[in-house]
């Protein structure tokens, strides 16, 4: 079957924002965004999670995009985080990052309202009609205290626009159920469940660990697309302990900002509510980093 995103399949990097002095360290970013072009990465998703769009203000939000845009320039496309648990800002900021040059927009689940699946629906085909931007279900419920129940999501994939999920739920039923059932593209939102849906017929992922190590995340989904599964499980099982750790040990992004600390990228702190990892979870850290051959 072909699959309505299939241009935002492959390996999608969920950017970390960086900061210095409580401000959003833009030449940081620019780098990121260069680095990625030059790793090969097939996309960049600027203000989601690991983005800490929570903390953002509305004008840094904006910022960030068109920022990330900008450094882009059609070298590398961008999905840009635009969810919100208001309709109207949702609307609003998919308006912004379409204006901007963005390829397609990541839409968090409205959090903390806990709509009915009506309201689920109606929220995201209100933002659908309202502009015309492939549009990215991020279904979250660790995050967003409700589940989009894959009939929804599946409904969902009957708008034209309305193209994947990134499917953080950890269900493969879910992902089974709405592969099944829908034109849909799947994504991987666990970097630990890339393979695993991929084998259910996922077409990528949206990764946090890609920060550091976007080339093997790739060689992953490569080894798998050609048929090369014993290779494919190999990076698995060498790209687990990493990807355990990132949302393991604290809250993301709370563990890739001091991995890639301590590999000589400094993104800068995170900002409050989210505090630096302890001393125990960077040994471990650093641990992992060391035993995967990056340290």
């Amino acid at each position: 079957m072909k699959r309505k995103g299939e241009q935002f399949a492959g390996l999608t990097v969920a950017l970390v924002t960086p900061f210095e002095d409580g401000a959003v360290d833009e030449g940081e970013l620019r780098k990121l965004v260069d680095f990625h072009v030059e790793s090969g990465t097939d996309c960049v998703s600027p203000v989601g999670t690991t983005g800490e769009s929570p903390t953002l203000s509305h004008d840094e939000h904006e910022r960030v995009i068109s920022l990330v845009c900008e450094q882009a320039a059609g070298r590398i496309k961008v999905m840009a985080g635009t969810g919100s648990n208001s309709t109207a800002e949702a609307i609003r900021l998919t308006r912004f990052a379409k204006s901007a040059g963005a390829d397609g927009v990541l839409m968090v689940a409205p959090y903390y309202n806990k709509p009915m699946q009506e309201g689920f629906y109606r929220h995201y085909a209100a933002v659908a009609d309202a502009v015309d931007i492939p549009i990215v279900v991020y279904n979250i419920p660790g995050r967003t205290a409700k589940n989009i129940e894959p009939e929804t999501i599946c409904r969902l994939g009957e708008i034209s626009n309305i193209v994947a999920v990134k499917e953080s739920t950890g269900s493969m039923d879910q992902a089974s159920q709405i592969l099944s059932e829908s034109e849909l593209t799947v994504l991987s939102g666990d970097d630990s469940l890339t393979l695993p849906l991929l084998s259910l017929g996922g077409s990528g992922v949206v990764s946090v660990v890609g920060n550091i190590i976007p080339g093997d995340v790739k060689s992953l989904i490569a080894a798998w697309r050609e048929g090369r599964v014993a290779d494919a499980q190999s990076l698995h099982r060498k790209l687990f302990p990493l990807c355990r750790d990132m949302l393991g040990l604290a809250t993301n992004p709370i563990p890739i900002k001091a991995a890639m600390q301590l590999l000589g990228r400094d993104p800068g702190e995170v900002r409050l509510p989210l505090t630096p990892l302890d001393a125990d979870s960077l040994a471990a850290l650093r641990s992992t980093l060391a035993g995967y051959g990056l340290l």
